[in-house]
């Protein structure tokens, strides 16, 4: 059964507005509505603004000099930036799924050609994100299962 969203249900949609909403109004507190997704709205808006600047680092490494992050729009930078903090701290969710949703939430903001453009960027950043960091899922696992004996 395929889940539909409508953009106020849809919980990347929701994780793009808050984050979006935290640059423009730092000093305000960051309000999480009941939804059945509440818990990975609020580890996905939480986290990414905590690791915004190893986010960031991460960010400039793989996009270069070719195509720097503040040429990008904000709202670019939002959903690149949340991405990024799934791609690196959800190693249970699988990178099509991570795109794909990213992706039906920018069609709520986004025109069809800067859609592409960003599926292009995600691809290429789940790419080099997963694989220079799979040792760190391996590793966190190993660790797990050491703690469980």
């Amino acid at each position: 059964m395929k889940a539909h969203y409508s953009s106020k249900n849809n919980p990347r949609v929701i994780v793009i507005q808050k984050i979006y909403s935290k640059i423009y109004n730092k000093d305000d507190e960051i309000i999480f509505q009941k939804h059945r997704f509440k818990k990975f709205i609020k580890d996905v808006v939480i986290g990414t603004i905590e690791r915004n600047d190893l986010i960031l680092e991460e960010l400039d490494k793989i996009l270069g000099d070719n195509q720097t992050l503040n040429k990008l729009d904000k709202l670019f930078q939002v959903i690149l930036k949340s991405a990024t903090y799934e791609f690196l701290y959800k190693p249970n969710l699988s990178i099509k799924i991570i795109i794909k949703e990213y992706l039906n939430a920018s069609n709520f903001f986004l025109d069809n050609s800067q859609t592409k453009y960003l599926n292009a960027l995600l691809d290429n950043l789940a790419k080099k994100l997963r694989s220079s960091n799979a040792w760190i899922s391996n590793y966190k696992e190993i660790l797990f299962k050491i703690n469980q004996k």
